[in-house]
């Protein structure tokens, strides 16, 4: 008899929960200020092209750019720089392994509703350009060195200043912070660094 009341219980009709709106769970995040090319008109040639170069440096050095320029054929995420979950590798190409590429989680844009982030270009950068452990010196002469960098300057400055995969460290999606500034403004920091001699920091 309590089994039988049981079943018809669970088995009354019911009226079905209506839909509703949910809250955005994300809170908007502040961009940090890049400082302008013009700002380091009034230095000493030299020692701006350094200045530029150090300027340029908080972007290259921000968590968005660093995670894809790791030590090891294994990724890093987060601020944090942790080890990415679930382990992948470089692969021959940058794009992961056979078994487990890139575009298996990371579509062509950033997937909002699980917090994924996406580019259609996401992939790692050539091991030579391991930027994670250096010193921003040591990476200012890895860039300038074809043979470490795999690009001419005039190859280097398009990629600063228009690649799509370099752009989305200023639009990271879910609550990542983006990397200072703009891609332009980084563009120019980068342009008259090229301009005014090249010049890099110890």
């Amino acid at each position: 008899m309590v089994g039988a009341g049981g079943l018809a219980y669970a088995l009354y009709p019911r009226t079905m929960p209506q839909t509703q709106t949910l809250a955005a769970r994300l809170q908007p995040v502040e961009v940090e200020r890049l400082r302008l090319a013009a700002e380091f008109n009034a230095i000493d040639p030299r020692a701006r092209s350094v200045a530029l170069f150090e300027e340029a440096g908080r972007v290259i050095q921000h968590p968005r750019c660093m995670n894809c320029h790791p030590r090891t054929d294994r990724p890093t995420q987060t601020d944090g720089m942790r080890a990415h979950t679930p382990w992948v590798m470089r692969g021959v190409d940058g794009s992961g392994a056979s078994t487990l590429r890139c575009s298996t989680c990371h579509q062509a844009e950033n997937f909002e509703a699980s917090g994924v982030p996406g580019n259609i270009n996401w992939k790692l950068a050539p091991i030579e350009m391991a930027w994670q452990g250096e010193t921003l010196g040591d990476i200012c002469r890895q860039l300038l060195d074809p043979a470490r960098s795999h690009m001419t300057r005039e190859e280097l400055l398009h990629h600063m200043t228009e690649d799509e995969l370099v752009g989305w460290a200023w639009h990271p999606g879910a609550n990542r912070r983006p990397a200072p500034g703009s891609q332009a403004e980084f563009g120019a920091l980068i342009k008259a660094w090229l301009e005014t001699g090249a010049a890099c920091p110890p």
